[in-house]
């Protein structure tokens, strides 16, 4: 049955909602500025010739998108991935979740035999950040599947940096024209982790990279905010002032009103645009329970490949 999706059906979806899409099917807001789950198709189906062109409609549309009760192997989560694009292998590669797919990047506080070991992953997942920024060849989509989750916390929060920029004053607006911030991966995981867990070898394998801190979307042509944890200075500013900035400005653009918590359940998969969100986790007893997560983040385009990005 088709469905067709209503201006009402999703109201307050960030302002771009597109009132004459017609999709064969159903799509139920998640959080009143953006986010969809959809319904109505297997995530198999969604991903498959005739349909994935509307999905990805979904996807530029709505910026994440929801399957619930999906069984996801390791080669079906890679190969569903590709759809979205050139799927990363993390230069971290004691993150890598699978042999045989070294594109799968695990988070798991689970030991040898399931239980919970006490220690978290990741802690740099706990800060708010936009996955693969630290790359010259930016992130374009991460897909996120649950195995296990815990009974409290684990959540992933959300951040519609659309949303960011519309409501930067026009004092900070002028602030930001030209300016690029500086990503550094080794940055943003040695200060979390408290030690350093890179080897010289990846360190070197993900140099540091500047990006404009107002990016216009490649596809959608709308500005957002691009920061998050990973920016670790301003280009052509000082250390300190770049810092205090980002630092002020990372904290204005994620008020609640802006954010989208969403609380996992086993069996899910969640796809958003890293090119408009920030995303962080949240916390959870590592010594009591149990969560597994497993992605794959695509990679976009480079900022010269993608035009002239000004703010």
């Amino acid at each position: 049955m088709e469905a067709i999706v209503t201006q009402s059906s999703v109201a307050g979806s960030a302002g771009n909602f597109q009132a004459d899409r017609k999709w064969p099917f159903d799509v139920k807001p998640v959080h009143p500025r953006f986010g969809v789950e959809i319904t109505g198709v297997t995530l198999e189906e969604a991903v498959g010739e005739a349909l994935f062109p509307m999905i990805y409609e979904a996807f530029l549309d709505h910026q994440l998108i929801v399957f619930r009760g999906v069984e996801l192997p390791h080669a079906t989560q890679v190969a569903l991935a590709r759809r979205f694009g050139e799927v990363q292998v993390h230069v971290m590669n004691q993150y890598h979740g699978h042999n045989a797919h070294p594109e799968i990047y695990k988070l798991s506080n689970a030991d040898e035999a399931g239980k919970p070991n006490g220690k978290h992953p990741d802690k740099g997942t706990l800060f708010w950040h936009t996955d693969g920024s630290w790359r010259a060849k930016r992130g374009l989509a991460t897909m996120m599947y649950a195995e296990t989750v815990p009974k409290a916390g684990g959540q992933t929060e959300f951040a519609d940096m659309y949303g960011a920029y519309e409501i930067l004053t026009g004092d900070w607006k002028q602030r930001l024209d030209g300016l690029k911030a500086v990503h550094n991966l080794d940055f943003s995981r040695t200060r979390r982790h408290g030690h350093d867990p890179m080897t010289e070898a990846q360190k070197q394998a993900a140099p540091p990279v500047a990006h404009p801190i107002v990016r216009v979307h490649p596809e959608t042509g709308r500005k957002a905010v691009y920061l998050g944890d990973h920016a670790e200075c301003v280009e052509g500013m000082d250390y300190d002032a770049g810092r205090a900035l980002i630092e002020e400005l990372n904290a204005l653009i994620t008020p609640d009103e802006l954010v989208y918590a969403h609380a996992w359940t086993p069996g899910e998969c969640v796809v958003w645009d890293n090119r408009c969100l920030l995303h962080r986790a949240t916390g959870f007893d590592t010594a009591k329970e149990v969560r597994v997560m497993r992605r794959c983040t695509t990679l976009g385009e480079t900022p010269e490949a993608a035009g002239a990005e000004v703010s």
